[in-house]
């Protein structure tokens, strides 16, 4: 059974990564998630307000800086906040890429283009394979448009493209407006992947406290639905960039759902996180035991079966879906 896949210009032994987090944290976690069976590892994301922080001397002049303008405060997180800093981050980089066999990919979570482009560079000479670009941004501005935000990211990629030469993908929220028109514009600006989706933690409120609450809550199969969905539609209209999923994905049954949908490739977090660094070989043997029964030979023959141009009946996946639940659902 032939389970390479490529993803992001890396030819894969299987489709099957570890997703962001902080299994690349040590050495030792590293080496275990690589010995576990998965054939990439994506480490935790170092963020913009990390690199921001850093170019402004220390973290004293910035409390100073704050005491002056109030509203600076809320720019920067305190140091405490952050597991490791940017050089820290750049060498962890490279003592990844001195230990493992499998391909080690970086990430940077950020919202506009600044000097962090800057380390992305840096990143790139530390040895990393390629570069996760996370766009996690939650807009609040009733005077900033949808098209003012995509614009904003579309370029970003693009001076991301101009700055180094390693594979970048981009890791997006699932809420825009027309998904599949900022995807053909992303793959336009030179976005190797698109990683489908990053999981907005949602505030909760103590109502005794007074206070806004963040949690962290692992996903479910339940999860993946949505990301179905829309790599069923992108995998169908977009021609150069690689799909990867990134949340949901617990069982085998869960992976060839996805990669029927259209994925090169599948990150894991949380499954990993319940399971152990060794499910990762276990759904792979899971999944070619199935393809074996269903006469698959390869990967590449179940990719995109079932998306949007291919599936037996492509309106599932558009407003008939909808239409059919509400019509003929009794309670």
């Amino acid at each position: 059974m032939d389970t390479k896949t490529t993803y992001l210009g890396l030819t894969l032994p299987h489709p099957f990564i570890a997703g962001a987090g902080p299994f690349a944290d040590s050495i030792d976690n590293a080496k275990r998630i690589e010995d576990g069976g998965a054939s990439a590892i994506v480490m935790r994301s170092l963020f913009e307000e990390q690199i921001d922080s850093e170019a402004m001397a220390t973290h004293k002049a910035i409390d100073n800086h704050a005491e002056s303008y109030a509203e600076a405060r809320s720019y920067f997180v305190e140091p405490i906040e952050f597991v490791v800093g940017p050089d820290e981050y750049l060498e962890n980089v490279r003592r990844l890429k001195e230990t493992l066999r499998i391909p080690v990919i970086a990430s940077l979570n950020g919202y506009s283009t600044g000097g962090w482009l800057e380390y992305a560079m840096k990143i790139e000479e530390a040895g990393a394979d390629a570069l996760e670009l996370n766009v996690y941004y939650v807009p609040t501005e009733e005077r900033e448009s949808g098209d003012e935000i995509e614009t904003r990211t579309v370029a970003m990629v693009g001076d991301m493209k101009k700055a180094i030469r390693i594979p970048v993908a981009v890791k997006l929220s699932a809420f825009y407006t027309a998904l599949p028109n900022f995807a053909r514009r992303l793959e336009v600006a030179g976005a190797d992947g698109l990683v489908l989706f990053n999981r907005l933690f949602e505030a909760d409120i103590d109502i005794e406290q007074l206070a806004v609450i963040s949690q962290m809550h692992l996903s479910t199969s339940s999860e993946l639905l949505l990301r179905l969905r829309w790599l069923a539609i992108l995998s169908g209209r977009l021609h150069s960039t690689n799909l990867a999923v990134s949340g949901g994905v617990h069982t085998s049954i869960d992976a060839i759902k996805a990669v029927m949908a259209g994925a090169s490739a599948i990150q894991m977090v949380a499954a990993i996180f319940k399971n152990g660094p060794t499910h990762v070989g276990t759904i792979c043997r899971e999944m070619v035991s199935w393809m074996d029964e269903k006469g698959y030979d390869s990967i590449g023959q179940m990719r995109g079966s079932m998306n949007i141009l291919r599936s037996p009946n492509p309106r599932e996946y558009e407003r008939a879906n909808y239409l059919k639940i509400l019509q003929t659902w009794e309670g």
